[in-house]
């Protein structure tokens, strides 16, 4: 797990997921701080960290991305919960660097339960979790993956935000002080709300428009019968050249018996 590449997929994961938040934040709580804008520097910013750095590490920069990809069986389990534990500590090193800039803490805006919140956030992320699901099941290039992800998260923070905050990510949302670790406070809205949101995202869109043996080579399995089936082909054409070889031979010995009764 500490090889160069695993070491590189980590550190990518922690520099995406901080700058993803410190942009987010940022506009958030700057005067234009509308969910239009928002939307749209999250876009940017999640479409820039995918262009550098997809090659080493996916760009996942979402825990409730990386728990879908998991159970989809895209992450193993050591790999998700290291993604999971940087992408946390980004979001809080962005949020620490924030408040150093405007020389202030953020206030804690996670307030208590709200079904509406939940659902709100879950669609937002569902949404994500649609463009992402296309982009590793059809095994778009980076840069389409890019532009799908970025457009995934302008659309929805842009819907969610018709209800909450408008995060659709447990990282930025830890960072804007709408839960906490420690506390009771946005755990069953800006956490449980997008984990929900991008298992029901991935997991429908699996079940819906994949195949299975697309799901076979995402997964990095193989299956078994086609490689038999290639297999069985592959001996029914060798087969019979050793029977043709050997009727030749019948033909040549029953001619020369021939020949030498004559």
């Amino acid at each position: 797990m500490f090889g160069k590449k695993n070491v590189a997929a980590l550190v990518a994961e922690f520099v995406g997921s901080g700058v993803l938040t410190l942009v987010v934040i940022g506009v958030q709580h700057s005067t234009i701080g509308v969910p239009y804008f928002v939307g749209v520097a999250a876009a940017l910013a999640a479409a820039m960290v995918v262009m550098v750095f997809g090659v080493a590490s996916g760009a996942v920069l979402n825990p409730a991305i990386t728990i879908a990809l998991w159970t989809v069986r895209h992450l193993k389990t050591l790999p998700a919960v290291m993604y999971l534990i940087v992408q946390l500590l980004g979001a809080w090193a962005a949020y620490w660097l924030f408040s150093y800039h405007i020389n202030t803490d953020l206030s804690s805006v996670g307030g208590e339960y709200s079904s509406r919140v939940m659902v709100a956030e879950a669609v937002g992320a569902a949404i994500l979790a649609f463009g992402w699901a296309a982009a590793v099941f059809n095994r778009y290039n980076v840069g389409l993956k890019a532009a799908v992800v970025g457009l995934g998260y302008a659309l929805g923070i842009v819907v969610a935000s018709s209800a909450s905050i408008g995060l659709i990510n447990p990282g930025v949302a830890l960072a804007d002080q709408a839960w906490s670790i420690w506390g009771s406070m946005g755990w069953g809205t800006y956490v449980l709300g997008p984990v929900l949101g991008a298992l029901l995202g991935f997991n429908l869109y699996a079940w819906l428009f994949t195949d299975e043996m697309r799901l076979n080579v995402v997964s990095g399995r193989r299956a078994a019968a086609p490689a038999a089936t290639s297999a069985s082909t592959s001996r029914a054409a060798v087969a019979p050249k050793p029977k043709a070889t050997a009727a030749k031979k019948k033909t040549t010995t029953r001619k020369k018996t021939t020949t030498k009764r004559k």
